[in-house]
């Protein structure tokens, strides 16, 4: 099922860039093979609370579709488990310090000699070579390194890091788009290839107009808040309960904001007319704007400004999020039965197709090493008997 299916991904990262990339991948229908430390399994498994019975939430929220084998890479038996599974599979994904598998018999040039076809995925902090490759990749480290904690947060404030690891998200997104890329070529070539990703570079290009702001002009940028750089009025504001955003991006958006909020003369206001005065006066518009909202709650701000052709929403809590009528309408929730939890529920897969389907019903984030005897035996046809040798030897669990 999904127009995945048939395509069978091992996964061997941990946290969230790789996993991320596996659980679309896996929303989409390909089989995920997540290996794990025996014992300890992925570190978010004991990022709580909150936690779900013995599961944590945040393990929950990116290894749905997959099955979960427990294996020590680090013994030989080990990694002679992966190298087999490897053989099998069209892709591999691992987030480990560059050369780190390697030493382990798993590298790049090890796998391309057992597997030709091997699509290798390698998500790092900086790369796989030059002065920063052997530090443990962060996203709030490389979002402060690749700029990002230096546009966000308050005008007069402090760097702020991004409410979620969007730094992390980004590289997921990139290696899953690699990945597919790679499984065209693929077609064309009849060899696999190595993907190197990694966090820094995936934050530098992220930067878009911010870079060529700096990179043609020479403009280094600055925090500000939620408003934008180039464009204003185009952020929050407080209402008189909470915070409403509108955007006047352009002359015509900008005279209807202004006439919404019944300030027209702002729209005849010779520091106003066109967006370059706008950002030139900024304050002063602002200030007068600022006011107004002031005045009524953020439901009527949201009633006004309906119909009305302008951007605008209300800055929701997460509660109000999952209780949005279009996050309903468009079914962003998705349920299902986990096998120690019990029922859960997660953000449902944010593209839909007019074709192929999803993976339905969606399978829950597995418990640690709850397939590995499947897997095994399935795949590597191995037999009872040496299963249960190589859990005495603690190879697997």
């Amino acid at each position: 099922m999904g127009p995945l299916s048939g395509l069978r991904v091992l996964d061997i990262s941990r946290v969230l860039a790789g996993p991320y990339c596996a659980m679309i991948l896996g929303d989409l229908g390909a089989e995920i093979i997540k290996l794990e430390i025996p014992g300890k399994g992925d570190d978010t498994r004991s990022f709580g609370p909150p936690f779900c019975g013995t599961e944590t939430a945040y393990f929950f929220s990116v290894n749905r579709n997959k099955r979960s084998i427990a294996v020590d890479m680090k013994q030989k038996e080990g990694a002679t488990i992966v190298k087999e599974l490897a053989k099998k599979s069209d892709v591999l994904i691992e987030n480990y310090i560059p050369g780190k598998l390697s030493k382990m018999g798993l590298g790049y040039s090890q796998m391309k000699e057992i597997a030709p076809k091997l699509i290798y995925c390698s998500i790092s902090g900086y790369g796989q070579t030059g002065p920063y490759a052997q530090r443990a990749g962060y996203d709030v480290i490389a979002s402060g390194i690749g700029g990002l904690m230096h546009i966000t947060g308050p005008q007069d404030g402090a760097p702020c890091k991004v409410g979620v690891a969007m730094t992390d998200l980004s590289t997921g997104l990139y290696a899953y788009g690699s990945i597919l890329a790679a499984i065209l070529e693929r077609q064309k070539s009849g060899t696999g290839q190595h993907i190197d990703c990694n966090l820094l570079a995936t934050q530098v290009a992220s930067l878009v107009n911010i870079s060529s702001n700096y990179l043609n002009a020479g403009m280094e940028a600055k925090r500000y808040g939620t408003a934008h750089e180039s464009i204003v009025p185009y952020q929050s504001f407080k209402t008189s309960d909470g915070y409403i955003i509108i955007g006047g991006v352009n002359n015509n958006q900008f005279q209807s904001v202004c006439k919404l909020i019944d300030l027209p003369e702002l729209c005849t206001d010779p520091r106003y007319i066109d967006n370059k005065l706008r950002v030139t006066n900024r304050k002063s518009l602002l200030h007068t704007m600022s006011e107004r909202f002031l005045e009524k709650s953020t439901a009527e701000w949201l009633n006004i400004f309906e119909d009305s052709g302008i951007p605008y929403g209300p800055i929701n809590t997460i509660q109000q999020v999952f209780s949005d009528p279009q996050v309903l309408h468009n079914n962003l929730i998705q349920e299902m039965n986990h096998p120690t939890a019990g029922r859960i529920r997660l953000p449902a897969p944010a593209v839909k197709f007019s074709e192929s389907k999803l993976v339905d019903p969606p399978q829950p984030p597995p418990t640690l090493g709850q397939h590995t005897h499947q897997v095994l035996t399935q795949l590597l046809n191995m037999d009872k008997d040496e299963i249960k040798r190589l859990i005495k030897q603690g190879v697997i669990q």
